[in-house]
């Protein structure tokens, strides 16, 4: 008989009841130090003292109200991430996949209203992943998740990733755009190149072709930038954002230049719970933080003490892991044995790690995380990394 609970997750057999910072607490009392941040989510940890006390006071005066009135703490979130980003104007929605749905309706809707209605395709990268509904599933091109789904949704034509003379090849007379992830999180933790960024912003000028970026997971301070993007010293037209925004509250983005805002007139796209009064307010307290002062050299900082251990244990251990990648507090280490089992050490010694593509540990711990959590986390990471080459050394034997 089926679970009541829709049993479409592989969960592991851990119930968490309370946290702090980058400490979990299971129901039965056991602690752990969270490395995955509910999947680059918990931006600020767990019961970040102004996180938890904007909602709860949010909570306690409004929380929904729709968007058939104004809400202020929409129009205020939105004006920060203009201040502080390439956009004009922002639309807010629940989840990631929303927003490059939203993405993808304001890029075509915007070419239609420059006159060339034909130009819908869109040119996307192979280890990509953009969602869970069906256009955005199209757009990820991963045959595993479209099976059994139906007529897959047309209009996304997949190319190998930093590969620029494969997308001069594919743009065509009905090529829109082009959405790109500056670093794959789900595909393996695989950062884009600069120079292919810098490269995609010019073919998409020389073309006439408009340049989205999905950076749900690799946005809201993640690699020591408030966006990814920026690394490159470029601006794409329009960018989803998600994950990190809300610290844990759903809460999604889009981000877009005037000319290309301007195509989602009344009617054209909507959404009930979007930037309501609640998650709005969590969106600003993430703000509050990320936008401080020193905070995100502080994440660029602690970024390069994780990855200079992760890669002292790399070497260490070279029949676990095979090399390390990433930026700021978004880091992978390809295992040189199947993940899981790398994974399943970790949760021994109390270290929460996540899996992504090609068989890559994901490290995405809180942007809060201190100096001393990267160094327990990284002994933690060194244990494991021994009980899983005596498990190999063993094998051969």
């Amino acid at each position: 008989m089926i679970s009541a609970l829709l049993p479409n997750y592989a969960r592991a057999d851990l119930a968490f009841e309370r946290g702090e910072g980058a400490w979990l607490w299971t129901v039965d009392g056991r602690r752990f130090l969270d490395f995955g941040s509910g999947i680059a989510t918990a931006s600020l940890g767990h019961g970040h003292p102004h996180l938890s006390k904007a909602i709860a006071e949010q909570a306690a005066k409004v929380m929904h109200v729709s968007n058939l009135y104004r809400i202020p703490q929409a129009e205020k979130l939105a004006a920060r991430l203009v201040e502080h980003t390439f956009a004009d104007s922002v639309f807010f929605c629940n989840s990631g996949a929303e927003a490059n749905e939203g993405m993808i309706k304001m890029m075509r809707r915007a070419m239609s209203d420059a006159g060339k209605p034909e130009r819908f395709r869109f040119i996307t990268f192979e280890g990509a992943f953009h969602g869970r509904t069906l256009a955005t599933l199209a757009a990820t091109g991963n045959a595993k998740y479209l099976e059994g789904f139906g007529p897959v949704v047309e209009g996304f034509d997949q190319v190998p990733f930093n590969n620029m003379n494969a997308v001069r090849n594919a743009i065509g007379a009905a090529t829109c755009g082009i959405i790109v992830e500056p670093v794959q999180g789900e595909g393996g933790v695989r950062p884009a190149d600069m120079q292919f960024l810098r490269d995609l912003r010019a073919v998409c000028d020389e073309y006439g072709l408009i340049l989205g970026m999905d950076e749900v997971q690799s946005g809201m301070g993640r690699t020591g930038k408030l966006f990814a993007h920026e690394w490159a010293g470029i601006t794409p037209d329009v960018m989803s954002a998600a994950k990190g925004i809300g610290g844990g509250f759903p809460l999604g983005a889009v981000l877009a230049k005037e000319q290309f805002a301007k195509a989602l007139k009344p009617g054209t796209h909507g959404t009930t719970f979007g930037g309501n009064p609640l998650a709005c307010a969590a969106g600003n307290a993430v703000l509050d933080v990320i936008l401080a002062p020193g905070f995100l050299d502080g994440v660029q900082r602690k970024g390069e003490k994780m990855r200079a251990g992760l890669e002292q244990i790399a070497r260490d251990f070279p029949t676990v892991f095979e090399d390390v990648r990433g930026l700021g507090l978004l880091l992978g280490l390809k295992c040189a044995m199947p993940q899981g089992e790398v994974q399943a050490a970790c949760a021994a010694q109390g270290l929460m790690a996540i899996t992504a593509g090609d068989n890559v540990l994901r490290l995405a711990p809180p942007l809060v995380v201190t100096e001393s959590d990267i160094e327990q986390g990284l002994a933690m990471l060194r244990r494991a990394a021994e009980t899983c080459a005596g498990k190999t050394q063993a094998a051969a034997q």
